[in-house]
């Protein structure tokens, strides 16, 4: 459990305004759902007294809060190796791996990051979702920022909320794209596949910019940039696109091989059986200290052999055509 204690006077600029907004003014490091809470459950008083949220201050009054955060009892700590790329008091950044499911759900009561985080650094068990603020899909890799302290938790949250935080990933897809650009379509629920998004127009906005980092004769190496973060987003919008991420069990469709492709990349293909998709690199606002922070990450190894395997087959094929 955490406990959290605060005081501050309200100033005589802030009359008339109603306690949970001046609350949320005066503690600007938790969300106005968290004070909220505080104030309907007690924890949060004026001049020691419970107030309704509505009630309107006057100026001058004494905040107080010392509330106490439970901890999620639901969820065990597990020893799971994690690659951790940065690491202080407030946030934590790791490289996920494949296979690695982010959060438990249906079918993965435990083995998850989640279970990693809580048996790393115990004080996330108070936090909203032991402080895990956007994922990854299971077999998506990369980088993932996880918030320490309720302080960090909002500000991340709100930097993912208005698009601050930076989140680029690469990507190999089926087909030889002929330029970037940007897909904005809103994503919503599959109509009949309830595990599968799609492209609707009743679903919510959502916005993907891509480059070309280089082509190959039957494929494709991109760069994206998210502005926002749909379920399944990059491989909704690549497939949409028809152009869609190797390997991607879900959205890739029937395997295309290139005509009188190398034997090594054939194979590699057929069993190439994980989305071809890697978060290279993150950028955002420290939540405490606001320095700006960057970090990048490697491709993984089956993506690394990919590569090399399609760069080859390519001066292969060019070498023979001529």
């Amino acid at each position: 459990m955490e406990t959290i204690v605060l005081k501050r006077e309200v100033p005589t600029s802030m009359s008339g305004i109603r306690l949970d907004l001046g609350a949320a003014r005066l503690f600007p490091d938790f969300s106005r759902a968290r004070l909220q809470s505080w104030i309907k459950s007690g924890e949060l008083r004026v001049n020691g007294e419970q107030k309704a949220p509505k009630v309107k201050l006057l100026g001058g009054e004494l905040l107080e809060v010392s509330a106490v955060v439970e901890e999620n009892e639901t969820w065990e700590p597990q020893a799971i190796a994690m690659d951790i790329v940065h690491e202080d008091e407030h946030i934590l950044v790791i490289n996920k791996p494949e296979g690695l499911v982010v959060h438990p759900a249906a079918g993965h009561a435990d083995g998850t990051l989640l279970n990693a985080l809580l048996h790393y650094a115990p004080c996330v068990a108070a936090l909203p979702r032991a402080g895990i603020v956007h994922r990854l899909d299971k077999d998506t890799t990369g980088l993932m920022v996880v918030a320490k302290s309720l302080r960090a938790h909002k500000h991340l949250v709100e930097q993912l909320q208005d698009r601050s935080m930076g989140r680029e990933y690469e990507a190999v897809v089926t087909g030889v794209m002929t330029g970037g650009g940007t897909v904005d379509e809103p994503i919503g629920r599959h109509g009949t596949q309830r595990i599968k998004m799609s492209v609707s127009h009743s679903g919510k906005p959502a916005i993907t910019h891509y480059k070309i980092i280089k082509r190959f004769r039957d494929h494709t190496h991109l760069r994206l940039k998210l502005e926002t973060g749909r379920t399944h987003q990059i491989r909704v919008h690549m497939a949409h696109l028809r152009y869609p991420i190797v390997g991607d069990p879900l959205y890739g469709g029937r395997l295309r091989l290139p005509k009188a492709a190398q034997p090594e990349l054939v194979e590699l293909l057929r069993e190439f059986k994980r989305q071809a998709l890697h978060a290279k690199k993150m950028t955002l606002i420290h939540p405490i200290s606001g320095t700006l922070m960057q970090w990048e990450c490697d491709l993984p190894s089956d993506m690394q052999q990919l590569l090399q395997l399609l760069k080859t087959d390519t001066e292969a094929f060019n070498q023979d055509a001529c």
